[in-house]
């Protein structure tokens, strides 16, 4: 209790440790939009130092609900929270919501422990890189692609012309170092938590209670009964919410500016891909 609110009178004194949350919903990917919020180290930054501000409360609470995504904001976003969690000699307390697959099972590792629903989704320890492809298309309406590049490397995978196999053969490689460092980051913060078992780092993904089983994660819990049984009846629960405009809408990490109509065009094509990638993304877990 602070040396203000002990001065108060004790009808108007606050009761019971007030615990900050964090709820991080959504893919895990750099930018955004005015229209959809995505999860990166710019968006939940903010909500981050505020939680670990609060002075008075011995943990942080941060939700989790994301399939995952980009890996450098997840690791990111991971690092942001550990680095707090030091400066402020805090806890972190992780609760997986419906799932924290992948991106989203990295920015979990932060916490000290990881509490998920019996049918929550955890895990997939992977890598995985998803795209279209369009060259047969742009033939059908008569587009000619043109690219001029200095350097033989310059474009590759480009989605308006055929895969070639070495390209493909140096997204393997990109992949194995990400898997790689994705894997020592599970082994450094789970331990000897871990299970033996052989698939933990094939890129399945299991229920929590099967998580558990395994040492991805260190209960069965909701939240509140967690918080409760740990801090008190009347431990409270406090969201930390993000900036937000004038109009009540949350600040994304990048705003749309002023565009010409090639830029509208062009943004229309890759917003309707990427809006196919995530939904595919959501619904590889059933959701």
């Amino acid at each position: 209790m602070s040396f203000l609110n002990r001065l108060l009178p004790k009808r108007f004194r606050k009761t019971g440790l007030s615990i900050p949350v964090v709820r991080l919903h959504g893919t895990i990917m750099a930018g955004g939009s005015q229209f959809k919020q995505t999860l990166n180290i710019a968006t939940v930054a903010p909500m981050l130092e505020k939680a670990f501000a609060k002075k008075d409360a011995p943990v942080v609470a941060i939700s989790i609900n994301s399939p995952g995504g980009s890996p450098v904001q997840s690791r990111l976003i991971y690092q942001r929270i550990r680095a707090l969690a030091e400066e402020k000699d805090k806890k972190v307390l992780i609760f997986v919501e419906d799932v924290a697959a992948s991106g989203g099972y990295m920015i979990a590792l932060a916490g000290d422990e990881i509490f998920a629903d019996p049918t929550s989704i955890v895990g997939s320890i992977g890598v995985v890189s998803g795209g279209f492809g369009f060259p047969e298309m742009l033939k059908k309406i008569g587009v000619e692609r043109r690219v001029y590049t200095a350097g033989e490397n310059k474009v590759i995978l480009d989605p308006f012309q055929p895969e070639k196999e070495g390209d493909i053969e140096y997204l393997k490689t990109l992949q194995l170092e990400i898997h790689r460092v994705f894997i020592d980051m599970v082994k450094s913060r789970r331990g000897s938590r871990l299970g033996e078992d052989s698939t933990i780092f094939s890129g399945l993904f299991w229920t929590g209670t099967r998580g558990l089983e395994l040492g991805l994660i260190d209960g069965l819990g909701e939240m509140r009964d967690v918080i409760k049984r740990r801090f008190g009846k009347d431990a409270k629960l406090e969201l930390i919410g993000g900036t937000r405009t004038l109009f009540g809408r949350r600040v994304p990490g990048v705003a749309l500016g002023s565009a010409n109509l090639g830029e509208i065009a062009s943004g229309a094509t890759a917003g309707l891909a990427e809006g196919l990638e995530e939904r595919a993304m959501w619904s590889r877990f059933g959701l």
